[in-house]
């Protein structure tokens, strides 16, 4: 019997049937129908998107849907199949639709809990009498309730946008809840990736920028909602996103062109954000930990109004931080409010702001000696101490529309704009000699803006064609990014070769002053107009096809000092396509193409050509499995990922404005990927990546290349992956006490493009334990984690040239969270 954790009481005198061991009310209704007798929140139409399953299946699914609770007998759903529900229904109404023809019969025991039951339970001869009781179990949540303990989610819109089951997606996509990222204690995004297997950390910026390697692809354009973060000129003027208002983390693996426009071969990453609650909840947070580590946040979300048609949520959040590295210091205060609007039951309306204010100096991290990182402390520092900042306001707006027309057409606007102003200084440097001496060139970007505005329009239509179910999906985006920034560096004369030392540093405590006349106004823009079309068919025999083209006309443009420019206008076609058979509820094949319409290159050596942009093209054959209903999901996925026009210098024309298309790279692999509950209370998320195969396949440096040909990509390590694993007690004494703990390793990795040094692998191990309990009518957890256990000595990346980065040492953060 599927029970529900919150407690069902049953009253004294209730007379019940005993069947199979099981107890069974009595009071039956007619076949196939639903009748209510709670309040009229259970009667609200609301969108139901079910697809055809077992019946055990889409009752979890309607139960997470509808927030009630379904109890029936042992395996009776498991043997039935339920028809596919898309529409607009009451509660009563979808249900009558999903237990159609299977003769069952639906009652509600009271305003929360349904009872389905098989039709010979009529004969009433043997009932008995109970005496109240309480019954305990397992309870399905809704995949936004702030509750939600899953580790599982069933859905995941990033691989299609369109809400499909992931079971039935024919790409690899990893979903990391909510639950993941409060047993880690998530701050920064990275963390979260460290759970997907093929994607590895990349200290972006000095580690001011959320930057990752997918597939062995440098991926610097993460995604919220959809909307695109781009980095902008060499990735300057950027920071790290804040994780307060983050729902969960998705990531698509492989080219996602064809939904997202210009990226990066290796995956989207989009960060889902908190959305408004019809029901009030309030959680406030107080995060304290090594390093001076302190961070306050805060959450409440609820209804407006008495018919919960306006609901609002706000997101808080004050950091005040130290490092393990000389210099480095930071502070943020991040402010998410959030108000969503029910005009009726097809139409809603969503307004979000979200503003940051940061000041997170840059970790520079060490110069690589001979063919490893120069074995410095890890607090080293090679920035001066008063020339060494990042700080700037990072303002979003966004808006949402949705209206459906009908139960099978739906057209959805999203609106969003991001406004970014800042200032930076630092520190860029090459190899140390021998010796230990280093040149170092300070930098500076002052009063420093960019402006990026998106507009996405697509309509979603659900109709059959004889035997064939399609869900159409037809979009439109825009997109403009416009950047002004000035960029100044001091002079070479003043870092002569013996002007530092990295084994005997010397800081001037002032730092250089950069003469205002060596700023020089750089100003990038780049628009693009994207059109797609998709369709997901349903076919017999339980096959899954997919396809799609996007078409995209793109414009950008460089402009260095007032008249030397760069500009690309590039278009192109970005197609995909796949096959899935789930021949049984817990098994599906697939397989799939992609390609990719990558970044611009500029122009060639020749005034006013034009280069071909950075394509990609991806195959992909993998088998996704389910058990228990859902709760413990696994994935094997292989790949062969390649990536062509990568941009190099023009040998003729050093001016670093010039380039040349000689270059081609290819990634191939294996991922392995599992998440969910084992045993009752035994959580698990894991993943592995064996990627073999992850070369420069084309850059002859005759032809103006660098000479890479035949190296290892950067940073992309042949075995790399994570296990984390946590065990809350299910018996009433320790109920609420907690334990986990984890692994993540990578393999040896190339520092650079020319394979010039390496960074030797590594593992940590990191624990956690924690402890809820409810006090009046809150609850209250406090938890402490403990990362890198073993105070393992380990690079964490590279910026793929000169510069490595000490992962952190020894650390532990503790927090206390009340949530009511």
């Amino acid at each position: 019997m599927t029970l529900p954790t919150n407690r069902v009481s049953i009253k004294r005198g209730q007379k019940f049937i005993k069947t199979a061991g099981l107890l069974i009310p009595v009071v039956l209704f007619g076949a196939g129908q639903s009748t209510y007798a709670g309040d009229a929140a259970s009667d609200k139409a609301m969108p139901f998107n079910i697809p055809a399953q077992s019946l055990s299946s889409a009752l979890t699914r309607f139960s997470a849907d509808t927030r009630l609770q379904v109890l029936y007998e042992g395996d009776m759903a498991d043997k039935l199949q339920a028809p596919a529900l898309n529409g607009t229904y009451t509660p009563a109404q979808a249900l009558e639709k999903l237990l159609g023809g299977t003769g069952l019969k639906s009652r509600y025991t009271n305003d929360k809990t349904i009872t389905i039951e098989a039709p010979t339970s009529q004969n009433h001869s043997d009932t008995v009498t109970l005496k109240a009781m309480t019954v305990t179990g397992k309870a399905t949540y809704d995949s936004t309730d702030p509750y939600n303990p899953d580790y599982t989610r069933p859905n995941a819109s990033t691989a299609t946008k369109t809400d499909t089951p992931i079971m039935e997606t024919p790409f690899s996509v990893q979903v990391v809840p909510s639950q993941v990222l409060k047993d880690q204690q998530v701050v920064r995004v990275e963390k979260a990736l460290t759970n997907v297997a093929g994607v590895i950390q990349l200290p972006g910026n000095g580690g001011a920028q959320d930057m990752s390697m997918i597939r062995g692809f440098t991926n610097n354009t993460f995604y919220r909602d959809g909307f695109r973060l781009p980095t902008g000129i060499g990735g300057g003027g950027t920071t790290k996103r804040d994780t307060a208002n983050l729902e969960r983390v998705e990531v698509l693996k492989g080219p996602g062109s064809i939904l997202f426009g210009r990226a990066e071969p290796g995956g989207i990453v989009n960060m889902v954000t908190k959305q408004p609650l019809d029901k009030p909840y309030y959680s406030m947070q107080q995060q304290f930990g090594s390093y001076d580590f302190y961070r306050t946040t805060a959450d409440a979300t609820g209804p407006v109004n008495a018919d919960k048609s306006l609901l609002y949520r706000v997101n808080l959040a004050y950091e005040n931080s130290g490092s393990f590295q000389d210099n480095v210091n930071g502070e943020r205060v991040f402010v998410a409010p959030t108000l969503t609007w029910k005009i009726s039951p097809k139409t809603k309306v969503g307004l979000e702001l979200e503003y940051l204010h940061f000041n997170d100096p840059i970790d520079h991290g060490v110069p690589a000696l001979g063919n490893r990182p120069a074995p410095v402390p890890r607090s080293f520092a090679l920035n001066e101490p008063q020339f060494n900042r990042n700080e700037g306001d990072r303002t979003g707006a966004f808006m949402s529309f949705s209206h459906a027309f009908n139960d099978n057409w739906k057209v959805e606007n999203r609106f969003g704009a991001e406004f970014l102003d800042w200032n930076t200084q630092g520190v860029t440097f090459g190899a140390a000699q021998a010796n230990g001496n280093l040149v170092r060139n300070f930098y500076g970007l002052n009063d420093s803006s960019s402006q990026r505005y998106s507009n996405t329009l697509n309509l979603t239509g659900k109709f059959s064609t004889g035997f064939l179910k399609h869900t159409l999906l037809l979009g439109y985006e825009h997109f403009q990014f416009d950047q002004d920034r000035m960029f100044g560096s001091s002079p070479t004369a003043y870092s002569a070769p013996s002007a530092f030392n990295i084994f005997r540093p010397t800081y001037t405590g002032l730092g250089p002053t950069i003469n205002p006349a060596r700023y020089t106004p750089q100003k990038l823009s780049q628009s693009w107009d994207g059109y797609s079309v998709q369709d997901q068919v349903e076919l017999p025999f339980k096959l899954f096809a997919l396809g799609g083209v996007r078409y995209d006309v793109a414009e950008t443009q460089f402009d260095v000092n007032n008249g030397l420019n760069k500009l690309s206008k590039d278009s192109g076609g970005s197609p995909r396509g796949g096959l899935l058979w789930r021949p049984m509820q817990w098994l599906s094949l697939y397989g799939s193409y992609t390609e990719n319409f990558g970044a611009s290159n500029y122009t060639s050596n020749n005034l006013g050509a034009n280069l071909g942009p950075q394509r990609g093209q991806q195959w992909e054959l993998g088998t996704k499995t389910e058990f228990w209903d859902g709760r413990l999901t696994a994935s094997v996925a292989y790949f062969d990922l390649t990536k062509q026009n990568l941009p190099v210098p023009d040998p003729a024309n050093l001016d670093g404005l010039h380039f040349l298309t000689v270059g081609a790279a290819e990634s191939r692999g294996i991922e392995f990927e599992s998440t969910g509950e084992i045993l009752p209370g035994l959580k698990l998320i894991g993943a592995y990546a064996f990627t073999p195969f992850a070369y420069v396949t084309k850059d002859i440096a005759a032809n103006g290349g660098i000479g890479s040909q035949g190296k290892r990509l950067p940073m992309a390590p042949e075995h790399s992956g994570s296990l984390w694993t946590t065990y809350e007690f299910q018996n009433k004494e320790l109920r609420g006490l907690k334990f986990g703990g984890g692994v993540t390793a990578a393999g040896q990795r190339q520092g650079d493009s020319l394979n010039t040094y390496q960074l030797p692998g590594y593992a940590t191990l990191n624990l956690m334990t924690s402890y809820g309990m409810k006090v009046g009518g809150a609850k209250v957890t406090t938890q402490v984690n403990l990362d890198n256990l073993l105070d393992k000595n380990y690079f964490v990346g590279s910026n793929g040239a000169t510069a490595a980065f000490y992962g952190s040492p020894r650390a532990v953060m503790g927090s206390i969270r009340v949530e009511y």
